[in-house]
């Protein structure tokens, strides 16, 4: 999670603002940019979702598989290149607003990264690492918008529970290919031509 407004310390989660009324009130790319330096903002179905800035285990777990997936695949090093690998981009996906930990497009896609804030263009890959505070919305709500723009595969890896789950879009659902733990050596789409080591990603015990 990151990237798009950052805010004040809050014990929960989710902030949706409401009218005089009671009712829920649709929020803007604006409430996002009012929001604090500490929390991140996203806009999900007309809400204004706010989440704590990462801990350690989930900011470590997010920066090394970036490094270890942006070395081959991006800057093809001992790996065959051909994708563009983003940390915390600012997804502009319609009427949604989604700030994924990372997120890869194929070059044939998006040769070069456009200057921009918003990409409206979705990802071909979004890997989401789930937090206590995070993992409800990460899979209950962002996935199924992910499937709904034509990402192809999504990762999602909990440093906590020291797992990993990949899964590839399907006809009208997620279809979960194979979950891995602890220290596993991986191979998975759409990366599948590099070996990665799960125990990179956690937190010594």
């Amino acid at each position: 999670m990151g990237g798009l407004g950052k805010g004040a310390p809050r014990t929960n989660w989710r902030y949706v603002e409401r009218m005089a009324s009671g009712a829920p009130k649709v929020a803007t790319y604006e409430d996002v940019h009012s929001l604090p330096d500490n929390v991140v903002g996203e806009l999900i179905q007309g809400l204004l979702v706010v989440s704590p800035r990462p801990a350690g285990p989930h900011a470590k777990a997010a920066s090394v598989l970036g490094m270890d997936l942006g070395s081959p695949f991006q800057r093809g090093r001992g790996g065959p290149g051909g994708w563009i690998i983003i940390d915390e981009p600012e997804l502009h996906l319609r009427p949604d607003v989604l700030v994924p930990d990372l997120a890869g497009w194929r070059r044939e896609r998006m040769p070069e990264v456009p200057d921009v804030t918003g990409f409206e263009l979705a990802p071909d890959w979004i890997c989401e690492v789930l937090s206590p505070s995070t993992a409800r919305v990460d899979r209950v709500q962002k996935m199924p918008i992910y499937l709904r723009e034509g990402v192809n595969h999504v990762w999602l890896v909990d440093p906590r529970a020291r797992t990993l789950e990949v899964y590839r879009r399907g006809e009208a659902n997620w279809v979960l290919l194979q979950s891995y733990g602890n220290d596993a050596l991986v191979r998975a789409e759409p990366f599948a031509e590099v070996e990665l080591e799960l125990s990179a990603l956690w937190l010594s015990k």
